[in-house]
C-alpha cells in the first residue's frame, strides 16, 4: 500500500515537489537561487533547527523505490524490444523446394537436382533484411564435388531477374521459340535445352533484390539494395552464404553476367575477394558493358559507332547480304578488315565531321554500305 501511495504521489506532484514538502527548511548557501538544495549540507544545516529528521528515512525510501520502479520500467521496455526482435527474426525463414530430373546432353543422360526458393538475408544482429530468390541445378553422381565447378549467373538491367540466362541459354530447360528466336503463340512451353552447360558446371541463377521473386524484408527500405555498391554487396553476401551452406568453398567458382550483369560481375570479383576471401576461377561476360560510353549513342560520343561497326559486318555476312567478294571471305579475315576500317578511316571521318570534303564523304558512304550490306541511300540518310 505504501509503495502504491508513493507511486501515485510521485506521479501527480513530481519528485522535486515531494522533496520540498518533506524537507521544507533545507536551504542552499546564501546567494544561491535554490531554497531546497539537498546537496548543500555544510553550514546551512545548522541554520535549519526545525528540520524533522524523522522525515529523512521516508525520503530515502522514496528515492530507492522510484529508482527501482524506473529500473523495472527500463528492463520491461528492453525485454519488449528483445521479444519483438526475436519475433522479427524467427518469423522469416528460408523456403526451398528440391526435385530431381534428367536430361540428354551430347548423347549422354545427365541426372541433376533442382532447387528453387528464397534464402533469408540477415544483418549482423540476426534481423531479416531481404529474401533472395534463386534457382540452382546440381549434377548428381559426382565423385568429387570439390572438383566440380559452380557458376553463379544473373542478367542485368539493372532491374532484370535472371530468367533470360536461365530459360534462354544456360539452364537445362528453355522456352520453346520459333526458328527466328521469337516467342510462339500460347500456350507457352518449356523443352529440354540440349545446349545447356550443366554437363560442365553446376548453376545458380540469382534474382537481385527487387527483381523476380526477391524482395526486401517487411519494413526494410528497398533503396538500401539499389545502386552499384548496394547491389554488389547483397548479391555477394548471397553467394557467400550459398557457398557456405552447400559446402562449395573448395569448388572452382565462376560468375556469368549479361549486359549490366557484366558490370555487377566485375565489381563482385573484387568484393568477394576483399570482403569474404573468396577467389574466383573465371568470369563470363555476355554483351559486356564495363564502360557505358561504349553503348551510349549520344551526340558528341563517337565511340559506340566505331565499336559496333564490325558487328554490323558480321551480321550482314551471316545473312548473306555482303558483296560477293566479301561474302566469300572467312569470317575471321572479314572481321579484321572491318575493324581496321572502323578504327582507322571511319574513326577519323567521325572526328572530322563537316570538315570532310564532298569526295571524302562519298567515299565513306560507299565503304560503309559495302561493309554492312546496306544501300548507299540508307547510309547517307
Amino acid at each position: 500500500m505504501l509503495s502504491e501511495g508513493i507511486d501515485s504521489l510521485a506521479g501527480r506532484l513530481g519528485l522535486s515537489i515531494l522533496i520540498q514538502s518533506l524537507v521544507p527548511s533545507f536551504r542552499g548557501p546564501p546567494g544561491v537561487g535554490c531554497n531546497y538544495c539537498f546537496l548543500s549540507f555544510d553550514s546551512t544545516i545548522r541554520e535549519a533547527p526545525l528540520v524533522n529528521f524523522f522525515r529523512i528515512p521516508l525520503l530515502l525510501l522514496l528515492l530507492f523505490h522510484v529508482s527501482i520502479a524506473l529500473a523495472n520500467d527500463t528492463e520491461g521496455k528492453d525485454t519488449e524490444k528483445t521479444d519483438k526482435k526475436k519475433d522479427k527474426v524467427s518469423s522469416a525463414t528460408d523456403e526451398i523446394v528440391t526435385t530431381t530430373h534428367e536430361i540428354e546432353i551430347d548423347g549422354s543422360t545427365l541426372r541433376y537436382r533442382a532447387k528453387a526458393g528464397t534464402i533469408l538475408m540477415k544483418d549482423e544482429e540476426g534481423e531479416a533484411k531481404a529474401k533472395i530468390f534463386f534457382v540452382a541445378y546440381e549434377k548428381l553422381d559426382v565423385e568429387d564435388v570439390d572438383k566440380r565447378p559452380i557458376t553463379f549467373a544473373f542478367n542485368g538491367g539493372p532491374g532484370s531477374s535472371s530468367v533470360w540466362l536461365h530459360l534462354g541459354i544456360l539452364g537445362p530447360k528453355r522456352v520453346l521459340l520459333d526458328d527466328d528466336g521469337k516467342a510462339m503463340a500460347p500456350p507457352f512451353s518449356l523443352v529440354d535445352n540440349e545446349s545447356s552447360v550443366l554437363d560442365k558446371t553446376d548453376l545458380v541463377f540469382i534474382d537481385p533484390v527487387s527483381t523476380g521473386y526477391s524482395r526486401p524484408a517487411k519494413g526494410e527500405d528497398p533503396k538500401q539494395f539499389h545502386g552499384v555498391q548496394e547491389d554488389v554487396q547483397s548479391v555477394g553476401d548471397f553467394i557467400r552464404l550459398y557457398t557456405t551452406r552447400e559446402g562449395r568453398w573448395s569448388s572452382p567458382k565462376f560468375l556469368a553476367g549479361e549486359s549490366y550483369g557484366t558490370t555487377r560481375a566485375s565489381a563482385l570479383s573484387g568484393y568477394l575477394q576483399d570482403r569474404h576471401g573468396m577467389y574466383l576461377n573465371g568470369i563470363v561476360l555476355v554483351s559486356a558493358v564495363l564502360d557505358f560510353q561504349t553503348i551510349r549513342f549520344n551526340v558528341g560520343n563517337d565511340l559506340p559507332y566505331i565499336l559496333f561497326f564490325p558487328t554490323y559486318t558480321a551480321t550482314a555476312w551471316y545473312h548473306k547480304k555482303l558483296p560477293e567478294d566479301l561474302q566469300s571471305m572467312n569470317l575471321e579475315d572479314l572481321m579484321k578488315e572491318s575493324r581496321e576500317y572502323a578504327q582507322g578511316p571511319y574513326a577519323t571521318a567521325l572526328l572530322m565531321g563537316d570538315r570532310l570534303s564532298g569526295e571524302e564523304y562519298a567515299g565513306h558512304v560507299r565503304q560503309i554500305a559495302r561493309l554492312t550490306g546496306l544501300s548507299e541511300y540508307y547510309v547517307e540518310r
